[in-house]
Formats: C-alpha cells, structure tokens, sequence
C-alpha cells in the first residue's frame, strides 16, 4: 500500500484529509510542522507528501525544498493563497502539484492517484542498463526503485523529485532519444504552465550533482536539435 505523509497545522483539515485517504486504503501518518514532518520523512518513508504552506515553525516552501533535497518524493503543496507567482515559486521549489484552499476532496484525491501512478515504477531492462528487481545499475550509478534513492559509487546522490523522474526515465529507455516537450509532460505533467526551460535547468541541476565535469556529461548528455539521452559512461 502507497505511504502518504499529510502535513497542515490545521487539525480539521488534517484530519479530514487522512480520513479520506484511509478510505481509500492509503497508509496516512501526519504532522502538525515542520519539525515533525522531517522526522516522519525519515521513519515512515512516504511515497507521496501533501503539505500546507501555512506552518507554525517554518515556510511552507522552505520546507518543501527541504523534503525534495532529502527524498525524491511528489509534494502536493495546499496553500490559500490563489496568486500565480505562488503556485509557480512552489513548482520551482520541486512541487509536483498545487491547489488552493478550500478544496476538493474528489479532486485532491484524483491528483494523488494521478500523480502515484506517474511515479510507479516499470521494470525495464536494455543494453547497457541492469535492471535487479527494483534496482536499475548503469555504469557507477544505483537507482533504487524502492527507497527512491541514487548511489554513485556507493555514495548517495540528493535528488529533487523532478530530479529523480527525469533520471529514472532516461535510465528506464536508454537506446531513447527524449525531447524536451517530453520529459516537461513526464516531469511536470500536462498542465504546467511553464515552458521547456524548466526542463534544461533539472537537466543543469542533474549534472551538477552527477557528473565529474557537468560541461563534458558522460550520463545526462543533449542531442544537439532532438533532446537529451541517457549517455554510455564515457565522455
């Protein structure tokens, strides 16, 4: 059963959230600030995290890059707030999606389910690339599946979510050329509002923390025209 981490300082909208997850068979924890969000981020390993913006301790978007730094987890961010430079701060931050209050329950639920399935992983295995079970190892790099974390070398790499989708499908289709309309629809899905360049920062972002020299990739490399493509290893 899918984990899902439910973080609102307000007790009925906390509450009311688990009830209708637990309905739908999910296992819920919740916290009521940040402090105790990261400690359950840790302990209870969430697939999924709903998180409010409106905390006691902390910001709302200081704590969703923290959450995103640490574990490639999707963040739902609620908030009150309606404005577009909101909802656009929070994807930048590695939100996956945003919805303001008062909400929907139906359509709270829809998103996750939606976004769940995005992120359900599909074994696949070709040249180049092992798949062991809900392992992926190509060349120095560990892409596991399971606790959604990268190991190069051994030595664990912090992903945003974004970060880790866009990794895991170049990994996952190897011999694929994917262009940037692509990756944009698997990473932000189809009702983002921003453009292709979201998806040339990840990719800068990704290189950073892979590679030895991110101005000569060997893993995340660009097809001058097309898009970019998993490379072999070699520069």
């Amino acid at each position: 059963m899918k984990k899902i981490l439910v973080i609102d300082y307000e007790v009925a909208i906390r509450d009311l959230i688990e009830l209708v997850l637990r309905r739908e068979n999910y296992v819920v924890q919740t916290a009521e600030n940040g402090k105790v969000a990261l400690q359950l981020l840790d302990a209870f390993g969430p697939d999924l995290v709903v998180l409010d913006l409106m905390l006691p301790d902390c910001s709302g978007y200081d704590l969703c890059k923290e959450i995103t730094g640490r574990r490639a987890v999707p963040v739902i961010m609620l908030s009150a707030k309606n404005e577009v430079i909101d909802k656009v701060l929070g994807l930048e931050l590695g939100a996956e999606d945003y919805m303001t209050k008062p909400f929907d329950n139906r359509e709270l639920l829809a998103r996750i389910k939606v976004i769940l399935r995005r992120n359900e992983s599909k074994e696949e295995s070709s040249e180049g690339t092992e798949v062991k079970s809900t392992r992926i190892v190509h060349q120095e790099l560990t892409f596991d599946l399971e606790s959604r974390r990268v190991l190069k070398n051994g030595v664990p790499v912090s992903l945003t979510a974004k970060e880790f989708k866009i990794l895991e499908t170049l990994l996952k289709r190897p011999d694929k050329i994917f262009t940037r309309d692509e990756l944009l629809q698997i990473g932000w899905g189809y009702d983002f509002m921003g453009d292709s360049r979201s998806v040339d920062m990840t990719i800068m972002r990704l290189r950073k923390k892979l590679e030895d020299n991110a101005d000569e990739p060997k893993y995340v490399r660009t097809i001058y025209g097309f898009g970019y493509q998993l490379g072999g290893g070699e520069a």
